[in-house]
């Protein structure tokens, strides 16, 4: 399967355009497929049928992955599959008969503007690390990015005079403007603290780690766990919370849906209408309590 999973990864980076973390996503996924079918004696992609994949799924189930996993892989077999098929390498979509299971949708955790407010608080210190922590949480809860949109930003991507950056995603870019406040927190970052946390003069990365090299998922999963906690936030936030919580406070400001999508880099606006929803049931929530006739 080796040989056809390189293909099927190639095809995706040359034509599709797709990022670098949605391939390793799919190799992963088929990666997982292949030691699966290998543990049970099937080496070539052709010899696979929709019954051994249908036991695949099972396996997953059994070993209780969670619907949004198994989803996610079904979604990757299918697509390899009809590359496949497409290409003449089987003679039959093997995985046109699976079906993902029903995901219930949930809402987002989100912060409140308090709760923002004091993780943004957090780095308030004048150490390089500081300093820095306050640029990432700043940045991060102005634009809705990522969090490896945040650790792959390069210098050339901040404007700083005109208060906006530009996100790539795959073949795609983004412009989203930031506030005075991120602005502020970026400038003192730029104006030493980079330079002296670097360990390459020449990176172009914007952050790096205390080790000088670009920022990992992990360190920054851990930066953003260690200040919440700091601020007292009972939330369980990982570095998407934010993503959410920017969106929310968006919308909740009078912010219209399409730009809202537009900075987030949703492909469909069903994706973004979460966020009106969610405002819809805190109007409803209000009114309950307020309103004397409720």
């Amino acid at each position: 399967m080796d040989k056809e999973i390189n293909a099927f990864i190639v095809y995706l980076h040359n034509v599709k355009r797709t990022s670098e973390n949605t391939e390793l996503s799919y190799r992963r996924d088929l990666m997982k497929v292949r030691n699966y079918m290998e543990e049970q004696g099937i080496e070539d992609v052709k010899k696979i049928t929709s019954t051994n994949l249908n036991s695949y799924v099972l396996y997953l189930e059994k070993n209780k992955f969670s619907p949004a996993t198994i989803s996610r892989n079904i979604a990757s077999l299918k697509a390899f599959y009809h590359y496949m098929y497409k290409e003449g390498m089987v003679l039959e979509d093997a995985a046109e008969a699976l079906h993902a299971p029903r995901i219930e949708k949930k809402m987002p955790e989100i912060l409140s503007t308090d709760e923002v407010v004091r993780l943004l608080e957090q780095p308030s210190g004048n150490s390089p690390k500081e300093i820095r922590d306050k640029a990432m949480l700043e940045l991060l809860y102005a634009t809705g990015i990522r969090v490896t949109e945040l650790i792959t930003l390069k210098l050339k991507d901040v404007n700083l005079q005109m208060g906006y950056l530009v996100c790539k995603d795959g073949g795609k870019e983004r412009v989203i403007p930031f506030g005075n406040e991120a602005r502020s927190a970026l400038i003192r970052y730029l104006e030493g603290t980079r330079a002296s946390m670097i360990a390459d003069p020449d990176s172009e990365y914007l952050f790096a780690n205390c080790s000088g090299q670009p920022m990992s998922r992990q360190g920054f999963w851990k930066l953003i766990k260690f200040y919440a906690k700091k601020a007292g936030i009972m939330a369980d936030i990982t570095p998407h919370t934010l993503r959410h919580s920017f969106a929310a406070h968006l919308v909740e400001n009078g912010a219209d849906l399409r730009s809202v999508q537009e900075m987030l880099g949703h492909s469909d606006i069903s994706t973004t209408q979460i966020y009106a929803n969610m405002n819809h049931n805190r109007i409803r929530e209000v009114y309950a309590k307020a309103h004397p006739r409720h």
